[in-house]
């Protein structure tokens, strides 16, 4: 899947960002908290969105017509 390495490249973007703000001197610690929880939650977000992929590359839908969570739906 293509998608899994784009995600591997924007997850290792993110980390050399929080590394060069984390060995960073000349910022205080409040400024690093505040450049860095932004980086974090995207972190947290492409890490599970990788794993999402990863699982359901290893288990794919078994219905041939996807999902039907539709179906039960009412509008």
């Amino acid at each position: 899947m293509v998608s899994l390495t784009h995600l591997e490249a924007a997850l290792a973007a993110v980390d050399t960002e929080v590394k060069a703000l984390l060995y960073n001197q000349s910022l205080s610690l409040t400024d690093k908290d505040e450049k860095m929880l932004p980086l974090l939650r995207e972190s947290k977000v492409l890490k599970q969105a990788y794993e999402d992929l990863c699982y359901l590359r290893d288990n794919p839908p078994s219905s041939p017509s996807g999902c039907k969570a539709g179906n039960y739906r009412e509008d």
